[in-house]
């Protein structure tokens, strides 16, 4: 039976004897919960982690696009559709696209993400040449201003063959590179970072009534899976991020078990982004049905994630993630 570890995540200069650091950063731990299907979790000494486990738990994590992973990043959302949940229609216009990466860049964000097809809950499939009508444009013009890394959001290979041509530099595929063979393959050969993310099912039915064994490991060995699939052909593991897909296929209480649970990733040895921003359990939760109003509540879940040991946070609002990011930090 597989055992896994998850890290009781602390901080603060004075640490105990012992106490390891986590991932490179400046995050550490003494202990850690051993965790197996159909068993009571215990808490167990760090000295009592099986050193295969403890390497990747504490290992560094290397740069991604010079992008240094013992510091949080924040990744941007740039959406060039029409329906998507949030952002849907804000940026159809090249120009008022392209000023909304610049500010985003000025306000703290090191990564721009953007997506032609919507995966909203119920969102329709995106023809490939539609997606990349919307998409190549944009990144193109956003690679005309700004040096930042731009994210294709996408899960095709035609398109992110085209995004890349066009200046984007990082591959992040919501269905986990399960959808096209292609990708995976193509993303080997152009040497190109990925983020890996878990989804039930599709966006048109993903929510329809999502059901687990145990959502917090099923979560963790598909990613597994993928990450060694990957491997196999051709990418390597210090250039994959690992996206446990908050609200992709998972109701409130599944949302909420990953994220009370996210350092158990970080033994896959990759970096964990965190997508959370405006989504309906913090509505639901929250109290607050506008979309637009939700970043309050988005960023309080980043911060939880990053006290967790999260590298990357997805969002909407920039500016006010950077702002609460830089005093999260200088009051720990």
């Amino acid at each position: 039976m597989t055992v896994y570890y998850r890290p009781l995540v602390q901080h603060g200069d004075f640490r105990p004897d012992g106490a390891m650091s986590l991932a490179g950063q400046k995050l550490w731990f003494t202990l850690a919960e051993k965790i197996e299907r159909g068993k009571i979790k215990k808490v167990v000494d760090v000295s009592d982690i099986p050193e295969e486990h403890l390497v990747r738990f504490v290992r560094p994590r290397t740069a991604i696009a010079g992008l240094d992973m013992a510091q949080p990043q924040i990744m941007g959302i740039l959406n060039a559709t029409p329906d998507s949940f949030s952002d849907g229609g804000v940026h159809n216009s090249i120009d008022t696209a392209r000023t909304a990466a610049i500010a985003m860049v000025a306000h703290g964000a090191s990564i721009l993400d953007i997506g032609g097809e919507s995966t909203r809950p119920g969102a329709d499939f995106v023809p490939e040449d539609e997606e990349i009508a919307r998409t190549r444009p944009l990144i193109e013009a956003i690679r005309s201003e700004t040096d930042a890394l731009i994210s294709i959001d996408t899960r095709k290979a035609s398109v992110a063959k085209v995004a890349h041509q066009a200046g984007a530099g990082l591959i992040n595929d919501v269905s986990g590179f399960t959808f096209d063979p292609q990708l995976a393959p193509f993303c080997a050969q152009i040497e190109a970072p990925v983020c890996v993310m878990h989804m039930q099912g599709d966006p048109a039915t993903m929510q329809d009534d999502p059901q687990y064994d145990d959502v917090l490991l099923d979560v963790y060995d598909f990613l597994d899976r993928q990450i060694t699939e990957l491997e196999r052909q051709g990418l390597n593991r210090d250039q994959i991020i690992v996206d446990p897909g908050i609200g992709f296929g998972k109701n409130t209480d599944h949302n909420l078990t990953l994220l009370r649970n996210l350092s158990l990733f970080h033994g896959l040895g990759c970096p964990i982004l965190l997508g959370v921003s405006r989504k309906g359990f913090i509505g639901e939760i929250g109290k607050e049905s506008r979309k637009d109003a939700r970043a309050p509540g988005s960023i309080a879940v980043a911060l939880a994630g990053l006290s967790q040991g999260v590298q990357i946070v997805r969002v909407h609002d920039v500016a006010e993630t950077a702002q609460a990011l830089r005093l999260w930090a200088a009051v720990r």
